[in-house]
């Protein structure tokens, strides 16, 4: 796929599955908006596609607060006159059995996997209405789709980036903007790398495929929503679990 002057947003591009996206862009030759809260492993990221030759900008910004997304969408388009495509995979995570859960880890989650998505694709709604094109894919998870015990702050935010999805690209369909999910399931990033063997084996033993996902398979399949391939699909939740949810 060639992309070559679509100007792309991606959040949570420090590491692990934005990482991945970022760089599948770049190597496509789009232009790469990089936004994570971590400025110094963005900016690694941003060196490794400099490195490769591709067009990037990093920004630091919280997901979660309305007014950065705003400031940041504002100079995004004040410097490169569009936003063609915007990946929100910002996400967090802060288990725990609902019985013990804290209230501000509750709102913490809510506020970054699920308002973060709001905020950015609010931020970017208005221009891709006015240019009559855009691409928006909302990186969800299969515990949204199917629950996990110490996660229901994790489980509820995803499970609502789903609805939000389907219910933007019922109102941006007929102005050439498509709306997607992926919902990915076990993926081997520096979360998974942290577990124990014995968790990780319990997690491999519910999969199908006995293997974790790995971040550039997601990449792929987001690469795949934003492209002329996909744009007559639209609301989709695409799964990428190994077979965990069928």
């Amino acid at each position: 796929m060639i992309l070559t002057g679509r100007v792309s947003i991606v959040t949570g591009a420090s590491q692990g599955i934005g990482e991945a996206i970022a760089l599948s862009l770049a190597e496509d030759k789009a232009t790469v908006i990089l936004v994570d809260i971590q400025k110094n492993k963005l900016d690694e990221v941003a060196e490794k596609i400099r490195a490769r030759k591709g067009s990037v900008f990093g920004y630091s910004a919280d997901v979660s607060q309305f007014d950065q997304a705003s400031e940041l969408v504002e100079r995004v388009l004040k410097d490169h006159q569009k936003i063609d495509y915007l990946v929100n995979n910002a996400g967090i995570t802060r288990d725990g059995l609902l019985l013990r859960l804290k209230e501000e880890d509750w709102d913490s989650v809510i506020a970054v996997n699920l308002k973060g998505v709001f905020n950015f694709s609010k931020a970017v709604i208005r221009s891709m209405i006015s240019n009559r094109f855009g691409r928006i894919v909302n990186i969800a998870s299969v515990v949204g789709l199917m629950g996990n015990a110490g996660q229901t702050n994790y489980s509820a935010s995803k499970a609502g980036v789903i609805g939000f999805t389907k219910s933007l690209a019922r109102e941006v369909a007929a102005r050439g903007i498509t709306v997607n999910a992926i919902a990915p399931g076990y993926i081997a990033t520096s979360m998974t790398e942290d577990l124990s063997e014995a968790v990780k084996n319990a997690f491999v033993e519910f999969i199908p495929m006995k293997r974790f996902g790995t971040p550039d398979e997601v990449a792929q399949v987001v690469k795949f929503f934003l492209s002329e391939e996909a744009s007559y699909i639209t609301g989709q939740v695409l799964g990428i679990n190994g077979g965990m949810l069928m």
